[in-house]
């Protein structure tokens, strides 16, 4: 069972009060990310005018997040091991029982009425399960957040050619960069960096699948929400910001491995027959010399 805590846990627990659940429950996952996790917690508070339930679910840090820590009222769970990401935001979401759920990294800052906006717009979507607002980058430029689905065909091209060439046609295709950068449209995929999920969609699907440590879990929740009739919805007036480098900057072998790791998971599932096995071992053997490029890279 995991450890939760509450300032008063009896008397927040709307099935011990009897009162209604609150409208939208905010899980942030952390991993010893203590100089991110007060300004988000801080802007979290501005970002609706709705009734929040904020949990942070540490993921076995190193060192153990204390609830005196938090600010009155946010709950802390504990994992009883690192879960990753998918693992610990199931385990945040797995008592909530409002509509709508919320799941961000801890490095992220919210500008205030953010999640409001989400939640006004998706009024307009009845069938999207999931949200997903701009997400700016520390020096104000726009992420690209809502993508394609990743298929062999744009992974090559974008693979081998972004960094040395990032406007090819593949990593634009990939990162749907050109359209109307202004109006709420539907994507394959929206970042997990932070997610507005229709609770009812999650629950369909199953929640996040736990075989992604990190990275792609977002990719394939969305994946499977759209193969369960659920869209995913970019909604670009409603901004957040997020130090994408706060992770990285402590590991970025481990990250890069990681993230190649998740990338086979997911592509070599798109291809599961017998008769795709050439297919996945050129995934393996091309994605292993990505990373070793890219780590090689980093290191400079």
């Amino acid at each position: 069972m995991p450890d939760i805590e509450s300032p008063d846990l009896e008397s927040t627990d709307p099935a011990a009060t009897g009162s209604a659940p609150p409208d939208v429950r905010v899980v942030t996952v952390f991993f010893d990310s203590r100089e991110a996790l007060p300004a988000f917690l801080e802007s979290v508070r501005t970002a609706s005018t709705r009734q929040l339930e904020v949990v942070v679910v540490d993921n076995a840090s190193r060192v153990p997040l204390r609830h005196d820590e938090l600010p009155d009222g946010v709950r802390l769970v504990r994992a009883p091991s690192n879960l990753g990401y998918g693992g610990g935001a199931n385990l945040g979401l797995a008592d909530a029982r409002g509509e709508w759920v919320v799941v961000a990294n801890p490095d992220v800052v919210w500008e205030p009425g953010s999640l409001d906006t989400v939640l006004a717009h998706a009024a307009a979507w009845p069938r999207a399960g999931a949200f997903g607002p701009t997400v700016l980058e520390p020096d104000g430029s726009a992420y690209p957040s809502a993508r394609r689905f990743p298929s062999i065909a744009t992974g090559v091209g974008h693979a081998l050619l972004s960094r040395v060439w990032p406007t090819n046609p593949w990593t634009r295709a990939y990162r749907q960069e050109g359209g109307d950068s202004t109006a709420d449209r539907t994507t394959d995929w929206l970042s997990g960096s932070c997610l507005v999920l229709r609770r009812e969609a999650l629950a369909e699907v199953g929640g996040f699948d736990e075989d992604y440590f990190m990275f792609f879990e977002d990719v394939d929740l969305c994946a499977r929400l759209a193969a369960s009739g659920w869209s995913s919805v970019y909604v670009p007036a409603a901004r957040i910001r997020h130090d994408q480098g706060h992770s990285w900057r402590a590991k970025p072998a481990a990250m890069l491995r990681a993230h190649h790791v998740s990338a086979y998971l997911y592509l070599s599932r798109r291809y599961p027959r017998w008769y795709h096995a050439p297919v996945r071992l050129a995934l393996r053997v091309g994605l292993a010399a990505r990373v070793r490029v890219q780590t090689s890279w980093s290191q400079r």
